[in-house]
């Protein structure tokens, strides 16, 4: 078998069947060239998709033989996956002797990177999916809050009815323990007031206990006349 015959020939066909996207990087002593492949929904700003290239390398004896394979300038690839679609090639490639194969290979690197994609992609919605039922739970026990029971309310009522009457208990011994002033006592009852204006008018002489109003001089007089004029009307 002609061999350099073989892969002049084949070089010739991948040239016409890529439309030039091959590039020969040299030709001696034997054939070196790359060949970029993409997987289906790429796009050139590597939003979405893979890309890499696949540069062969013939060897002495290839078909007979695989020939050498690098992949190069992957594109959403990870450095692991790179290497496992190098093995693939090669795999494809020891299944192929005999025959002029890169065709075949680069198909089926293509159909590997369209396999890699569906599962990264996969991957992706299961994740978004994840992410939207984490927001959601967590919104829904936001709103929620705590759930009310019979038993958490019961709990709840007990220890509000212990704090109330503690509270109320609290002012009731502050308001008995303390005595008023006399500012506060004539605030207080407004008999006090009406009874020494009845004394007054009827020209009563009164005898005035000064302990009582001790703090009467805390008074503001113009408090005194508001009150008057109150009960006037």
């Amino acid at each position: 078998m002609d061999y350099k015959e073989e892969q002049t020939n084949e070089i010739e066909a991948l040239d016409s069947i890529y439309c030039g996207d091959m590039e020969i990087i040299s030709t001696r002593p034997l054939h070196k060239f790359v060949i970029p492949i993409k997987s289906e929904e790429y796009e050139p700003d590597g939003a979405d998709g893979l890309s890499c290239s696949l540069r062969f390398e013939y060897t002495p004896r290839y078909p007979e033989e695989p020939p050498g394979v690098d992949v190069l300038d992957g594109e959403n690839l990870r450095e692991d996956d790179e290497r496992l679609l190098r093995e693939h090639i090669l795999r494809e490639a020891d299944e192929n002797l005999g025959t002029v194969m890169i065709f075949t290979l680069v198909s089926s690197a293509q159909e590997w990177l369209n396999t890699k994609w569906d599962e990264i992609k996969k991957q992706k919605e299961e994740a978004a999916t994840k992410k939207a039922k984490e927001v959601e739970e967590a919104e829904r026990k936001r709103f929620e809050g705590t759930r009310v029971t019979v038993e958490s309310f019961m709990q709840w009522k007990e220890q509000f009815d212990a704090q109330f009457n503690a509270h109320r208990n609290q002012e009731k011994e502050d308001k008995e323990g303390r005595k008023l002033t006399g500012k506060e006592l004539f605030y207080a009852d407004k008999t006090l007031i009406e009874s020494d204006l009845k004394f007054l008018e009827n020209g009563d002489s009164i005898k005035v206990d000064e302990s009582l109003f001790q703090d009467l001089e805390e008074l503001d007089l113009a408090e005194i006349n508001d009150l008057d004029d109150e009960d006037d009307s």
